[in-house]
């Protein structure tokens, strides 16, 4: 539907905290030039939390602009408000974006009843495939079983972005008849293990060939291939554990010669301890050479 490999793309920054939309463009080109099938637009690895509507929906703009038509471009509307969200749905609908990433509201904490209600109301806002995003470790609640059952109810709920490593949860989203995302990177492989369509990553910003060549392999039977691209790519989850998501991708992309800049508070810069060590994992993975 939206492809295999997907990238949540990071916002790059001017040095004025604005956002550099060239920059962008360039990064989405060389992503799916490198492995991804599709971009994620706006979600928390491009710090959704502080970008203004307009922004959002520029970098939506941008992105159709760069990738569009070569790849899917799936945009992050959800929010915490289910009005917020059927707004920036509606938007992103009428541009023209492939799909829809909409994470469980957070903060206010639901009950399961209410994240039915919110996904029901967005999917009238649009026609487009929507994907839930379920991260638990974020949002404090989990999308329960049960619940996941009654989404995929929704015509246009096709797919759930999976940042929980419940096993057992997985495979019922599969049962569903939903397409699963994995939503953390180290799940992909035993995700695809329970029938996962693939992932929707972040290390891919530096990886995309590897992640791209382990779905192949394990969708063409070649599970050993996989695990042992798997076993490659261990100093890519590692450099993604080094600090909250997106300090260490983001430095990672800058030391590999991405201009992508910095952050915007409350994601503070990497310190020099980060860098030594996102640039450790680099070397490792054979991407930078040890001074």
């Amino acid at each position: 539907m939206l492809g295999n490999v997907l990238t949540a793309i990071v916002t790059p920054f001017h040095e004025d905290e604005s956002v550099d939309f060239d920059a962008f463009q360039r990064l989405a080109r060389h992503l799916v030039e490198n492995g991804s099938d599709g971009i994620v637009v706006a979600g928390t690895t491009g710090e959704s939390p502080t970008l203004t509507d307009g922004e959002r929906l520029d970098l939506f703009r941008a992105a159709l602009e760069a990738v569009g038509g070569e790849a899917t471009v799936v945009a992050g509307t959800g929010t915490y408000s289910t009005a917020h969200s059927v707004h920036l749905t509606e938007e992103a609908h009428q541009l023209g974006v492939d799909g829809l990433l909409v994470v469980t509201p957070y903060y206010n904490k639901p009950p399961q009843r209410g994240i039915v209600a919110h996904f029901e109301a967005i999917a009238r806002a649009s026609d487009r495939p929507i994907v839930v995003y379920n991260i638990p470790s974020r949002v404090v609640i989990n999308v329960e079983p049960e619940t996941i059952s009654r989404l995929a109810e929704i015509p246009t709920v096709r797919a759930v972005k999976q940042a929980n490593d419940d096993l057992a949860e997985a495979r019922h989203i599969v049962e569903t008849g939903l397409d699963l995302y994995a939503g953390d990177d180290n799940l992909l492989l035993p995700f695809l293990e329970v029938g996962a369509l693939g992932g929707v990553c972040v290390h891919t910003h530096v990886v995309g060939p590897q992640v791209a060549a382990q779905v192949r392999a394990f969708r063409s039977g070649d599970v050993e291939r996989a695990r042992e691209i798997d076993r490659e790519l261990d100093p890519a989850y590692e450099l993604l554990k080094i600090q909250t998501n997106p300090i260490p991708i983001k430095a990672a992309v800058n030391l590999l010669g991405h201009n992508v800049g910095g952050h915007r508070l409350p994601i503070p810069p990497p310190s020099d301890d980060e860098i030594a060590a996102v640039r450790g994992c680099l070397e490792r993975l054979g991407l930078l050479v040890a001074a």
